[in-house]
């Protein structure tokens, strides 16, 4: 095969990508190395003698593979960690989603009618004391209240 290393050079900058990138038709040989213009180059361009070869990327595959192990609690041993717990997932971060949580489900059972709003607003308030662990608990505190009310 001749030196087709300028032929290159001019086609990798006509088609705004690398040199590495850059293919050579080998059946069209000898009118590659004829070509010694850019003129000449596009036109080989044009005729499929030269082309870019497409861009290569990374796969995502066996990324995604290792997150959806991960949601289900896999791969993520103490080997695997680097931060505190309260690094990784940060105590206000944790209360946040939990009072949010528990206000969202206040609201839902003021607005349907199962508590009054003088309950609701009680029980509010005691949320954002930090009296719940969770929804579930706030239900189980609600649920001895309506008791004793009844």
């Amino acid at each position: 095969m001749s030196d087709l290393k300028n032929q290159k050079r001019i086609a990798a900058a006509v088609l705004g990508c690398g040199v590495h990138r850059v293919w050579l038709d080998p059946e069209r040989e000898s009118d590659i190395e004829n070509a010694i213009s850019r003129a000449d180059v596009r036109g080989l361009i044009d005729d499929g003698a030269i082309r870019a070869n497409p861009v290569k990327g990374v796969s995502r595959g066996r990324a995604r593979a290792l997150t959806a192990k991960r949601s289900y609690g896999h791969c993520k041993g103490a080997g695997r960690r680097k931060g505190a717990a309260g690094a990784r997932n940060p105590s206000k971060k944790v209360w946040i989603r939990k009072i949010r949580a528990i206000r969202r489900e206040l609201r839902v059972l003021r607005d349907d009618g199962t508590i009054e709003s003088s309950t609701y607003r009680m029980m509010y308030r005691k949320a954002a004391g930090g009296q719940f662990r969770s929804v579930a608990h706030m239900k189980a505190q609600l649920e001895q209240i309506e008791g004793r009310m009844n």
